[in-house]
């Protein structure tokens, strides 16, 4: 369903994805892994058609997002690591309003929006102003807006941030329905254990480009090979273990 064809992103002389190579297929919960400016976000961006790739190509469900960018995004729901929402709208109104974006309206979307907010217990504010809700609120609002039109496709930016333990939990349930039904979901995050937990496979970036890519079994298994116990193991040998020893050395000195 995400097609991804030597995809890169340069600013500058800085490239921050670098000719990325990558499928997610029908019907699967895929892991986006990587330290902070790896090129995680950057890469969602560019699928969910926000930013303009230097070079290569995006196809959510065979359509190259940038020859006919609206059939594409017309598949496509998008959740941001910061969700932006006008402040001025109450919840029922912004979620309207996305919906009409996307040629919805009517009963069945008003029913779909009821559904969505009893979901994330935010039916008692769905009429008031979003400028009164709390980041964890807004973030569940955001949430909902991308699964209302029911899209084949989710490109999902931190997801849990800002998320209580029920939300959470209530959203990796969720992800893991939709997928079961068919649809597909791409999600960056910093959580290990979210990873491990709900996806089927799972990628590691570091500087714009695929370190490692597998089913979770699979990467554990090459952890042991190498001599690691665990993904979190894996994660840092590809990433970051030499600066976890310079810590611990910068501490001892």
């Amino acid at each position: 369903m995400i097609q991804l064809q030597a995809l890169t992103k340069r600013y500058g002389s800085f490239t921050a994805v670098d000719a990325l190579d990558l499928e997610v297929s029908k019907g699967e919960l895929f892991g986006f892994l990587g330290p902070n400016g790896a090129g995680k976000t950057t890469t969602l961006r560019m699928i969910a058609g926000i930013l303009r790739p230097t070079s290569g190509a995006v196809h959510i469900g065979g359509i190259d997002i940038a020859a006919r960018p609206m059939a594409a995004k017309a598949t496509l729901g998008y959740i941001p690591d910061r969700p932006f929402i006008y402040e001025k709208l109450s919840g029922a109104e912004f979620l309207r309003f996305v919906a009409g974006l996307y040629g919805q309206d009517g009963a069945a979307v008003e029913r779909r929006m009821d559904e969505l907010l009893a979901l994330f217990d935010l039916t008692e504010w769905k009429d008031e102003l979003v400028e009164s809700y709390s980041h964890g609120m807004r973030q569940k609002l955001i949430i909902s807006s991308a699964f209302l039109h029911r899209p084949e496709v989710i490109v999902v930016d931190e997801p849990m941030v800002g998320l209580d333990p029920k939300a959470a939990r209530i959203l990796k349930d969720l992800f893991r329905e939709y997928t079961r039904r068919g649809h597909t979901i791409m999600m960056s995050t910093h959580t290990l254990e979210v990873a491990e937990n709900v996806c089927d496979r799972i990628a590691i970036i570091q500087g714009g480009k695929v370190r490692a890519i597998g089913a979770v079994a699979e990467l554990a298994a090459r952890a042991e090979a190498t001599g690691q116990h665990g993904l979190e193991a894996y994660f840092l040998q590809l990433t970051g273990e030499r600066a976890a020893r310079e810590l611990v050395e910068v501490l001892d000195a």
